[in-house]
């Protein structure tokens, strides 16, 4: 028996590392025979950066800005002239000292250095996954680090972060341009908001970050002014409010495509090529619901087995699907942490024992 196990992480539980060691461990320890690998994947945010390197991207240690202008220790992932960038690890809401919110002044700037120091090490295609961003400044903060000079009415450069961005006047993208000439950047993106409104990155992801409704309605006029002045065309592009409005610069002044992110990660480890001669792929997530089958990545991953014809289970905290939604999706059972452990608290204290259990059903199926 071959089982390849390809589950995201447990959000704020565990690592998708974590999940496949503990689900592989409890199969091998009812079917001592089963062939079990793993690999990791994310859907673009956090963990993103680690399925790169576990596929044999190198690492490239990066000191740059995070969210609120302290110095973090950070880094790229390189295979060849490709570059793996995770905004979450940089300019996420895992980056902010103390965990203490700043929705007007939260930065991604130092996203762009990351950009900057692949593109200065040689990369000329970078991948760019932009979930659990931290602000909502329009991808501005990315854009000056890249080059670009924002311009208030006289002459300075204006402030970091997206209550800012109504400052601006002069908007100097040429250096930016001349640094990325010729670099073709992909960026993994999982929403459709767009970049303003009732639906926009200030409305909708706002409060996330911090921000409460007299906030929401500065961040999005803000937007709103920085759309004008760069592509106001884009503003009600799909993705365009991805990430606080990274995925409205990327498409503006990157010249970006937007992609699914899973598949992007699918891609990058070689998800489908890993696929021949495996019995049963194991993917998984912390709760399977509605969301799962927009998207994420346990939909990507159920989507490629079924193409290969190989069955797919899945292994969840907690599971908000019926047998009918499961099997659409691809899915031919889910195992729950809330099959073993009623109580939910429990399950998060402790999940690896109940995942093991779940990998010792999975084996005996």
């Amino acid at each position: 028996m071959r089982v390849l196990v390809a589950a995201d992480k447990f959000k704020g539980t565990l690592t998708s590392a974590e999940v496949a060691a503990a689900v592989a461990d409890g199969v091998r320890r009812v079917r001592p025979d089963a062939v079990v690998d793993t690999v990791l994947i994310a859907d673009g945010g956090d963990g993103t950066l680690a399925a790169a390197v576990a596929a044999g991207f190198e690492l490239i240690p990066v000191t740059a800005t995070g969210p609120t202008g302290e110095p973090v220790a950070t880094a790229f992932a390189r295979r060849d002239n490709t570059a793996v960038v995770e905004l979450a690890d940089v300019s996420g809401l895992i980056r902010l000292p103390g965990g203490d919110l700043a929705p007007m002044t939260a930065t991604t700037r130092g996203t762009g250095e990351l950009i900057a120091a692949a593109v200065d090490a040689g990369c000329t295609r970078v991948i760019l996954g932009i979930g659990g961003s931290a602000s909502t400044d329009g991808g501005a903060g990315l854009l000056r680090a890249l080059g670009a000079r924002l311009l208030d009415a006289s002459g300075a450069e204006i402030p970091e972060g997206g209550a800012a961005l109504a400052q601006v006047v002069t908007v100097d993208l040429e250096p930016l341009r001349k640094q990325l000439d010729g670099v073709e950047v992909l960026v993994a993106c999982d929403v459709d908001n767009p970049l303003t409104g009732p639906s926009g990155a200030a409305a909708v992801y706002g409060p996330q970050k911090g921000a409460g409704p007299e906030q929401i309605e500065v961040l999005d006029k803000g937007l709103g002014h920085w759309a004008e002045l760069v592509a106001p065309d884009l503003r009600d592009t799909p993705g365009a409010g991805a990430a606080g409005g990274v995925g409205f610069a990327a498409l503006a002044v990157l010249g970006a495509e937007l992609v699914p992110g899973i598949e992007l990660v699918l891609d990058l480890v070689g998800f489908r090529e890993r696929l021949d001669g495996v019995d049963l792929v194991v993917t998984g997530e912390g709760a399977l619901d509605e969301q799962t089958l927009h998207g994420k990545a346990v939909a990507g991953v159920a989507a490629a087995a079924k193409a290969a014809g190989v069955p797919v289970v899945a292994v969840c905290g907690i599971n908000r699907l019926d047998d009918q939604r499961l099997r659409a999706a691809g899915i031919d059972a889910a195992y729950a942490l809330t099959d073993l452990e009623p109580d939910v608290s429990r399950c998060i204290a402790d999940p690896v024992p109940l995942l093991r259990g779940l990998g010792e059903r999975i084996g005996l199926r």
